[in-house]
């Protein structure tokens, strides 16, 4: 397998009024990222809701993307806490040909690296034919891997464990190995990642920064000055500043009514938060460009 390197925006889910999955423009939104400059995209991520989607819904998106353009260039979160139901998820993908699996460890309750290794042993001596990337995200799951944790899983399972989102930052100016990649979650870590030997970053405002994302990427490899890093880092500042999933979804309603269904507990932002969220980014100049194909 090709290892994964690039720009991935950890994809927003699109909602009907009823919120509902809107299954084609969800599609369709992830489609466009790629298109603007992603080298792919994560589905059901945190940033997708996935967690608050109901199963029966992920897997009628699952059979409509296995028909994306795309289709290669998509990696599934699984967004379960259940093992049995993250198998049986990922069996369903697997039969559509979709392989590739962004998984974090189960929330709420307390646990270490043991706990850790017996839990991503049973998906894979269940699920053997999957490539797993490692979700470690501590504000998320309570837990935080350890650099011990990785290496040992990777060892354990080199043909499956293949990568990592590193979300709490522990791990990626540190963890050295080969055929393994790294991938922070922000794109403020994306220059200084690389430079470390990184493979690029899945995030969750690449859903508004793919292209200024992608040209940091590629003028980097391209052994180019770095002329837009500072505004990129400077707009996922101004988004670090408010909860991101409202953030992105406030944003992107600007031009869309449909971002502005959100599942609860969540919600968009209030009125003096967009104010400022709005006149922030105006002051960058960064503007919000059409996410959905016509």
């Amino acid at each position: 397998m090709t290892k994964i390197s690039g720009i991935f925006a950890a994809s927003m889910s699109v909602l009907n009024n009823d919120l509902s999955l809107n299954v084609e423009k969800t599609i369709m939104h992830s489609e466009k990222l790629i298109d603007q400059g992603c080298h792919g995209t994560v589905i059901f991520g945190s940033t997708g809701q996935s967690q608050l989607i109901p199963i029966s819904e992920k897997i009628d998106l699952l059979n409509n993307l296995s028909k994306s353009k795309y289709q290669d260039k998509h990696i599934i979160g699984t967004g379960l806490n259940s093992l049995g139901e993250t198998i049986n998820f990922m069996r369903i993908a697997i039969s559509l040909n979709l392989n590739k699996f962004l998984i974090m460890p189960p929330a709420y309750y307390s646990y270490g690296d043991t706990e850790v290794l017996d839990f991503y042993s049973r998906i894979i001596n269940s699920v053997p034919d999957c490539k797993i990337i490692l979700y470690n995200f501590e504000k998320l799951s309570g837990y935080k891997f350890s650099l011990k944790c990785v290496e040992t899983l990777v060892n354990k399972f080199p043909k499956q464990i293949v990568g990592v989102k590193d979300s709490s930052y522990n791990l990626y100016e540190n963890l050295k190995l080969k055929n393994f990649s790294i991938l922070p979650g922000s794109e403020i870590k994306l220059l200084k990642g690389l430079e470390l030997g990184c493979s690029g970053i899945i995030t969750a405002t690449c859903n508004v920064t793919a292209e200024l994302s992608r040209q940091v990427y590629d003028d980097f490899f391209a052994g180019k000055k770095q002329l837009y890093n500072d505004k990129l880092c400077d707009v996922r500042s101004t988004f670090d500043k408010y909860n991101l999933i409202s953030g992105l979804h406030t944003f992107c309603a600007q031009n869309d009514n449909m971002y502005k269904n959100i599942l609860p507990p969540l919600s968009l932002l209030n009125q003096n938060d967009e104010e400022e969220l709005m006149n922030r980014l105006k002051d960058l100049k960064f503007y919000n460009k059409p996410t959905l194909a016509a």
